[in-house]
Protein backbone atom coordinates (compact mmCIF):
# COMPACT_ATOMS: atom_id res chain seq x y z
CA UNK A 1 0.00 0.00 0.00
CA UNK A 2 1.28 3.46 -0.89
CA UNK A 3 1.19 5.97 1.97
CA UNK A 4 0.52 9.56 0.99
CA UNK A 5 2.97 12.05 2.38
CA UNK A 6 0.79 15.12 2.04
CA UNK A 7 0.76 17.64 4.85
CA UNK A 8 -2.40 19.39 3.53
CA UNK A 9 -4.36 19.13 6.75
CA UNK A 10 -6.29 21.45 9.03
CA UNK A 11 -8.24 21.36 12.28
CA UNK A 12 -11.74 22.73 12.53
CA UNK A 13 -14.15 22.80 15.46
CA UNK A 14 -16.33 19.70 15.70
CA UNK A 15 -20.10 19.93 15.55
CA UNK A 16 -22.82 17.53 16.70
CA UNK A 17 -23.19 16.50 13.03
CA UNK A 18 -19.64 15.07 13.07
CA UNK A 19 -20.38 12.51 15.76
CA UNK A 20 -21.39 9.53 13.62
CA UNK A 21 -18.34 9.82 11.34
CA UNK A 22 -16.15 9.88 14.47
CA UNK A 23 -17.97 6.93 16.00
CA UNK A 24 -17.40 4.82 12.89
CA UNK A 25 -13.75 5.87 12.60
CA UNK A 26 -13.18 4.94 16.26
CA UNK A 27 -14.67 1.48 15.66
CA UNK A 28 -12.37 0.88 12.66
CA UNK A 29 -9.19 2.25 14.24
CA UNK A 30 -9.59 0.58 17.63
CA UNK A 31 -10.78 -2.80 16.40
CA UNK A 32 -7.36 -4.51 15.95
CA UNK A 33 -6.12 -3.58 19.45
CA UNK A 34 -9.45 -4.36 21.11
CA UNK A 35 -9.65 -7.74 19.34
CA UNK A 36 -6.05 -8.53 20.36
CA UNK A 37 -6.94 -7.72 23.98
CA UNK A 38 -10.17 -9.75 23.80
CA UNK A 39 -12.26 -6.64 24.47
CA UNK A 40 -13.88 -5.81 21.14
CA UNK A 41 -17.62 -5.28 21.33
CA UNK A 42 -19.32 -3.89 18.21
CA UNK A 43 -21.86 -1.87 20.21
CA UNK A 44 -19.68 -0.78 23.13
CA UNK A 45 -16.93 0.67 20.92
CA UNK A 46 -19.49 3.01 19.38
CA UNK A 47 -21.52 3.73 22.52
CA UNK A 48 -18.45 4.87 24.47
CA UNK A 49 -17.74 7.58 21.90
CA UNK A 50 -21.36 8.69 21.76
CA UNK A 51 -21.57 8.84 25.57
CA UNK A 52 -18.38 10.86 26.01
CA UNK A 53 -18.56 13.20 23.00
CA UNK A 54 -17.69 16.81 23.87
CA UNK A 55 -17.95 18.84 20.65
CA UNK A 56 -16.81 22.00 22.44
CA UNK A 57 -13.39 20.38 23.11
CA UNK A 58 -13.13 18.33 19.91
CA UNK A 59 -11.53 19.15 16.58
CA UNK A 60 -12.06 17.46 13.26
CA UNK A 61 -8.94 16.69 11.25
CA UNK A 62 -9.51 17.66 7.63
CA UNK A 63 -7.19 16.42 4.88
CA UNK A 64 -7.62 17.72 1.36
CA UNK A 65 -10.97 19.20 2.38
CA UNK A 66 -12.43 15.92 3.72
CA UNK A 67 -13.06 14.39 7.15
CA UNK A 68 -9.96 12.40 8.09
CA UNK A 69 -10.07 12.12 11.86
CA UNK A 70 -10.70 13.77 15.19
CA UNK A 71 -9.08 14.68 18.48
CA UNK A 72 -10.42 15.85 21.83
CA UNK A 73 -8.41 17.95 24.25
CA UNK A 74 -10.56 18.53 27.30
CA UNK A 75 -9.88 20.25 30.61
CA UNK A 76 -8.54 17.94 33.32
CA UNK A 77 -7.76 18.81 36.92
CA UNK A 78 -7.00 22.46 37.64
CA UNK A 79 -4.41 23.23 34.98
CA UNK A 80 -4.22 20.17 32.77
CA UNK A 81 -5.73 18.68 29.66
CA UNK A 82 -6.79 15.15 28.74
CA UNK A 83 -6.04 14.06 25.18
CA UNK A 84 -8.54 11.50 23.91
CA UNK A 85 -10.41 10.30 20.86
CA UNK A 86 -7.38 10.94 18.65
CA UNK A 87 -8.21 8.95 15.53
CA UNK A 88 -6.90 9.26 11.99
CA UNK A 89 -8.22 7.34 8.99
CA UNK A 90 -6.08 4.20 8.54
CA UNK A 91 -5.08 5.09 4.97
CA UNK A 92 -3.54 8.36 6.25
CA UNK A 93 -1.61 6.87 9.16
CA UNK A 94 2.16 6.90 8.82
CA UNK A 95 2.25 10.02 6.63
CA UNK A 96 3.16 12.46 9.42
CA UNK A 97 -0.30 13.98 9.80
CA UNK A 98 -0.86 12.60 13.31
CA UNK A 99 2.52 13.94 14.43
CA UNK A 100 1.78 17.34 12.91
CA UNK A 101 -1.61 17.52 14.64
CA UNK A 102 -0.07 16.46 17.94
CA UNK A 103 2.72 19.06 17.61
CA UNK A 104 0.12 21.80 17.10
CA UNK A 105 -1.95 20.72 20.09
CA UNK A 106 1.11 20.43 22.33
CA UNK A 107 2.34 23.87 21.28
CA UNK A 108 -0.99 25.22 22.55
CA UNK A 109 -0.81 23.34 25.86
CA UNK A 110 2.85 24.35 26.35
CA UNK A 111 1.87 28.00 25.84
CA UNK A 112 -0.82 27.52 28.53
CA UNK A 113 1.60 25.72 30.86
CA UNK A 114 -0.76 22.74 30.87
CA UNK A 115 0.16 19.15 31.67
CA UNK A 116 -1.38 16.68 29.20
CA UNK A 117 -2.49 13.18 30.12
CA UNK A 118 -3.86 10.35 28.00
CA UNK A 119 -4.30 6.63 27.94
CA UNK A 120 -3.69 4.09 25.21
CA UNK A 121 -4.41 0.40 25.02
CA UNK A 122 -1.62 -1.99 25.98
CA UNK A 123 0.41 -2.85 22.87
CA UNK A 124 -1.01 -0.01 20.77
CA UNK A 125 1.30 1.46 18.13
CA UNK A 126 0.01 4.89 19.19
CA UNK A 127 2.15 4.66 22.32
CA UNK A 128 5.31 5.17 20.20
CA UNK A 129 3.81 8.33 18.67
CA UNK A 130 3.15 9.75 22.12
CA UNK A 131 6.60 8.79 23.42
CA UNK A 132 8.23 10.58 20.47
CA UNK A 133 6.36 13.71 21.57
CA UNK A 134 7.54 13.61 25.18
CA UNK A 135 4.85 11.54 26.91
CA UNK A 136 6.11 9.17 29.61
CA UNK A 137 4.53 6.31 31.48
CA UNK A 138 2.56 7.38 34.52
CA UNK A 139 0.92 4.03 35.37
CA UNK A 140 -0.55 1.02 33.64
CA UNK A 141 -2.92 -1.85 34.16
CA UNK A 142 -3.56 -5.00 32.10
CA UNK A 143 -5.58 -3.04 29.50
CA UNK A 144 -4.49 0.62 29.58
CA UNK A 145 -1.26 2.59 29.64
CA UNK A 146 -1.61 6.03 31.23
CA UNK A 147 0.88 8.63 30.03
CA UNK A 148 1.72 12.20 30.97
CA UNK A 149 3.57 15.09 29.35
CA UNK A 150 4.57 18.09 31.41
CA UNK A 151 4.60 21.45 29.59
CA UNK A 152 7.78 22.46 27.81
CA UNK A 153 8.58 26.11 28.54
CA UNK A 154 8.16 28.31 25.49
CA UNK A 155 10.77 30.91 24.67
Amino acid sequence: MHVRTTQAWALRPATPDDLEAMVELRAVVMRPDLVRLGRYDEDRVRRRMRDSYLPEHTSVIVVDGRFAGCVTLRPHDDDGRWLESFFLAPELQGAGIGSAVLRELLARTDAEGATVRLDVLQGSAARRLYERHGFVLEREDPVDVFMVRRPVPTA
